[in-house]
C-alpha cells in the first residue's frame, strides 16, 4: 500500500504496527470495526508511526538500517542558509495533543480525517449477556437462600 516503506523489514513493519494499537484499538469493541475502516486507520496509523521512527536510507526514505529518523516534528515551513535556521509548524491549529500527534506526517493526516465522524458521538459497546436476570437457570436474581426454583416472577 505504502511503497516508501518496501525498505523496511518484517521485524520492524510488526513492530511498527504493535506501536499503532497503541493509538487505534485493534478490536471490533472498536467504533471504527463497525464503520468498516478499522483496516485502513491501523495500515495509516502504522505508517505514520514508521514515517516518525523509521531509519532513513541516503534519498530519505524509510529503510532497515541508516541514519536516525529526523528529530523535526512538522512541515518545515522556513528555513535560512547563513547561520543556519529551520522552522516547522504543525499544519492547521491542533485542537488537541491527540491532534497534534497525528499533523505531524501525511498518513497521520489521513487517519485524523477519517477518524473525523468518529469523534462526533461517544460510543458505548453494547453489554454482554453473561446470563440473564433471573440465573443461569432461569431462577430469580434473589441473594442465595431466597433462590427457588419454584419462584415465579
Amino acid at each position: 500500500m505504502f511503497p516508501e516503506f518496501g525498505g523496511l523489514i518484517e521485524a520492524q513493519g510488526q513492530a511498527y504496527f504493535t506501536l499503532a494499537t497503541l493509538y487505534i484499538e485493534n478490536s471490533t469493541r472498536n467504533p471504527a470495526w463497525c464503520a468498516g475502516i478499522l483496516p485502513q486507520l491501523l495500515y495509516l496509523v502504522t505508517a505514520h508511526v514508521a514515517w516518525i521512527l523509521a531509519p532513513r536510507d541516503p534519498n530519505g526514505n524509510p529503510a532497515a538500517t541508516g541514519q536516525p529518523a529526523p528529530p523535526i516534528v512538522g512541515r518545515i515551513n522556513s528555513a535560512t542558509e547563513g547561520s543556519v535556521s529551520l522552522g516547522a509548524v504543525l499544519d492547521g491549529e491542533p485542537g488537541s495533543p491527540s491532534q497534534a500527534f497525528y499533523l505531524q506526517t501525511k498518513y497521520g493526516f489521513l487517519a485524523w480525517q477519517a477518524m473525523a465522524a468518529l469523534r462526533t458521538f461517544r460510543y458505548t459497546v453494547n453489554p454482554t449477556n453473561v446470563g440473564s436476570v433471573f440465573g443461569p437457570l432461569g431462577g430469580s436474581w434473589l441473594p442465595s437462600g431466597f433462590w427457588s426454583p419454584g419462584f415465579a416472577m
